[in-house]
């Protein structure tokens, strides 16, 4: 028997996930979390054989879940389901330590594959994504801008592109707004932008938001 927790923030998600998982015989959802703090809370209670995991939560985000995980030496491997495209954080999920990246938009059938293979100890990378990590080791000269940005720093660039606020940005990242305008001088200072407007355009040119 497969032991799982499910973290993402939407009970809907949640429990579209434990609808698909319970079909089947060699999966058990043992525990939920709705964010990143009640994850690494909950892996002290449950014995847990993996952790399917959104990426976007609320408190303590999937990637510095996942860097907890490694820090502490945990080998609870994660698969992340997102909603976002492989090219935005599938490269930066495996390097902080996932076993597996699927978007929302994949079928149970290969949600379910994903789980059994990474279960067998092994990781899940689709071809799409395969080819992504071939192209990651290319030299330097050929890597986007923002692949430079620590992981923070393209949360703080995502949420100014999408036109949040510093002040809101704060709230939600439980930072002080000094902190945020650090990182907005930095992203400005690596990806050579000026404005928030052409940290805008940059954004939906690399497809790390969604365009309108």
């Amino acid at each position: 028997m497969i032991n799982i927790m499910i973290a993402d923030d939407h009970p809907l998600v949640r429990e579209g996930l434990k609808k698909t998982l319970l079909e089947e015989s060699d999966v058990r959802v043992v525990c939920e979390a709705k964010n990143g703090r009640e994850v690494l809370s909950l892996i002290e209670q449950h014995n847990l054989d993996m952790i399917v995991m959104d990426i976007s939560m609320p408190v303590v985000n999937g990637l510095d879940v996942l860097k907890e995980f490694k820090k502490n030496h945990l080998k609870i491997p994660v698969l992340i389901l997102s909603m976002h495209p492989e090219e935005r954080f599938a490269i930066r999920a495996f390097r902080a330590g996932a076993a597996g990246y699927l978007t929302k938009e994949c079928a149970p059938i290969e949600l379910i594959k994903a789980i059994r293979k990474i279960a067998l100890g092994k990781r899940y990378i689709t071809p799409s994504l395969a080819d992504q990590l071939a192209g990651a080791v290319q030299c330097d000269s050929d890597r986007p801008p923002h692949d430079i940005l620590s992981d923070r720093e393209m949360e703080v660039l995502r949420m100014i592109a999408s036109g949040i606020s510093a002040r809101e940005i704060s709230e939600k990242l439980f930072l002080s707004i000094n902190t945020v305008n650090t990182y907005r001088c930095r992203i400005f200072e690596k990806l050579q932008c000026k404005t928030n407007i052409e940290l805008a355009h940059y954004a939906v040119k690399y497809r790390l938001i969604e365009s309108e």
